[in-house]
């Protein structure tokens, strides 16, 4: 039936759609704008996500993860983009992600892969790879609500609003 895999696939799906969310909100002069202390830009923070994604999806099953063609030291390089060029490389990250999500069963769980060399069963290099996707997003949704202010829009359940939330529940899967 694949039950885990369409799961880890959802949840996937929903970082993506939260990240999305977050730079939608997002001026487009402050895309490039670098985060606090000289930090990462949305920008920056894009270009890494969506190389790893690619270099760790792109034949899976049977190539390293960190793929030889992989700048990973550029994804760190001050970037200006416009919206259309950052939405771009976001969604072809996701996009190799997904092709391959589509092609994996629950018994390629125990098979494994190489990233850097090193074995990971695909199940170890799924949620390894989820984790770093979801620390990256929750690092755009914090730079993106504190570059909004007061024209931030909750993401998930507003300051005071917990209790109304608790009665209609409506964010607890992903999206089919």
């Amino acid at each position: 039936m694949d039950a885990l895999i369409r799961s880890i696939e959802a949840e996937y799906r929903r970082y993506r759609t939260m990240g999305g969310a977050a730079l939608e909100q997002v001026p487009d002069e402050m895309l490039s704008s670098p985060g606090p202390a000289d930090g990462n830009s949305l920008a920056i923070i894009c270009w890494h996500l969506s190389g790893n994604l690619k270099s760790r999806f792109t034949d899976f099953l049977d190539d390293d993860g960190e793929k030889p063609w992989r700048q990973r030291e550029e994804e760190f390089a001050a970037r200006a983009v416009s919206r259309a060029e950052l939405m771009a490389k976001w969604a072809e990250g996701w996009g190799v992600l997904f092709a391959t999500l589509a092609t994996l069963h629950d018994d390629h769980l125990f098979h494994h892969v190489r990233i850097r060399g090193q074995a990971l069963t695909v199940h170890e290099a799924l949620h390894r790879s989820m984790t770093h996707a979801a620390y990256h997003v929750g690092q755009i949704v914090y730079l993106a609500h504190a570059f909004c202010g007061d024209r931030w829009r909750y993401l998930s359940i507003p300051p005071g609003q917990s209790t109304a939330y608790n009665e209609n529940p409506t964010k607890e899967k992903p999206p089919a």
